[in-house]
């Protein structure tokens, strides 16, 4: 060969004697360059599998689906079929109050039903949405966004947050309500408001048991579910989406999306950060990837579930690093322009106090819900291009991340808060 000397490493050595595809290539070589600690914990990561035949079969029940359109929908409801939905719809709306309610719920649906996978990975996002809405009132984000502003991003996460469970949470205890009665109810789903889209999905499940295609077939339609009433509504979209503090996400990182886990007596980051909130393929791809880090790398599940199990969701960042956070302020709010420097990567400066982090009662009161629009976006096949199975990120292990994220807000602080658009 031309050229000098062979440099090859061990990897690349592999490559030229075995048939590696390009892309699996491109990962083994990134997985190589993690440091030991976290190549150790992607080793043992496996893939979430969707099996062949549950892809298969759901592509053809779908388009069964679009075939016969609404008015295929329209059932004649026994006695005993309203008073079931009439019940269920009541206790998701008891559950549905605020945010604190619905990460709880979620979660005890997982303890009941594990092969849920969803409700577990509803859960810990869940847990991330509450925090932001208690960042809003805490230390450092009153002195980068107004009260106006903070106001209508609360009401952008809470109306998302909520929509989400109102939809799916009413799936789950008819899938519950059919454990019980031993046959599947998915027929009433249309009369609870969900899209044509998720009876193929769940009756698939009841035949098969394939939690991994439940799970993205949950994550594909609430992403969907949401995305004309949340994402694309003018209203959010003028007084979030388009707004200077929106567009900073990425530099801030505010658009973190975390697990904490428990590891070595420690609690540790995982997750991954969503670049581009307005894109709905974006979105269901990360939600598949972050599935992939809760259910497909082992000390992140386990350490993930020790985590849930073991401390009730506040709302309050205390609830994971009290050694940074408190929900009871430790001295009164400093005004802009005279906030001190107390972060020093992951830890307190010598003498700080901890950040405020309020617990979510004690930030915002109730907002009951207004009915969800109208309409069904399942219209095309589209959505089968994301029944793949998914491999665990490369980058998963975001405890530094998250660290320099939050350094980062804090120097947008001292630079005097250039997000304020207008004064309160």
């Amino acid at each position: 060969m031309n050229g000098g000397p062979y440099r090859w490493s061990g990897l690349d050595l592999l490559h030229k004697i075995a048939d590696v595809p390009q892309e699996a290539w491109q990962w083994l070589k990134a997985k190589a360059r993690l440091p030991a600690h976290e190549k150790k914990l992607l080793i043992a990561a496996h893939r979430m599998e969707v099996e062949t035949a549950s892809v298969e079969a759901l592509s053809k029940r779908l388009h069964r689906r679009l075939d016969v359109g609404p008015a295929g929908g329209a059932i004649t409801l026994a006695p005993q079929d309203r008073e079931l939905l009439e019940r269920i719809e009541r206790e998701r709306d008891v559950h549905n109050r605020n945010n604190v309610t619905r990460t709880a719920a979620y979660l005890n649906m997982y303890r009941e039903h594990p092969e849920l996978h969803w409700a577990l990975l509803a859960h810990m996002v869940s847990r991330n949405g509450g925090w932001y809405m208690t960042d809003l009132q805490g230390e450092l984000m009153p002195l980068l966004l107004d009260g106006n502003q903070r106001q209508a991003v609360f009401a952008f996460l809470e109306r998302a947050n909520a929509l989400i469970f109102r939809d799916a949470y009413a799936q789950l205890l008819l899938y519950r309500a059919s454990l019980q009665c031993q046959s599947p109810l998915f027929y009433l789903l249309p009369l609870l408001g969900v899209s044509s889209f998720m009876r193929p999905v769940w009756e698939l499940f009841w035949e098969r048991k394939d939690s991994v295609a439940l799970t993205i077939g949950l994550i594909v339609n609430e992403q969907n579910h949401i995305e004309q009433r949340v994402v694309q509504n003018p209203v959010f979209r003028h007084s979030v989406i388009e707004t200077l503090f929106f567009q900073a996400q990425s530099l801030l990182q505010l658009n973190q999306i975390v697990f904490p886990y428990l590891h070595n007596g420690r609690i540790r980051m995982a997750g991954l950060i969503l670049e581009n909130y307005s894109s709905l393929q974006e979105r269901i791809e990360v939600g598949k990837k972050l599935y992939a880090i809760l259910f497909g790398i082992p000390v992140v599940s386990k350490g993930a579930r020790e985590f849930a199990f073991s401390t009730s969701h506040s709302g309050s960042r205390a609830d994971y690093w009290p050694h940074l956070f408190t929900w009871t302020r430790k001295q009164p709010p400093v005004p802009r322009g005279q906030v001190k420097e107390r972060l020093n990567g992951c830890k307190l400066r010598p003498g700080a106090v901890q950040l405020y982090s309020p617990k979510l009662t004690d930030s915002w009161k109730d907002c009951p819900l207004s009915p969800p629009e109208p309409g069904d976006w399942f219209q095309n096949m589209e959505a089968m291009w994301h029944f793949t199975s998914i491999e665990a990120p490369i980058s998963f292990e975001m405890t530094q991340e998250y660290c320099s994220g939050l350094n980062k807000i804090e120097l947008a602080v001292l630079a005097g808060g250039l997000l304020v658009s207008s004064s309160e």
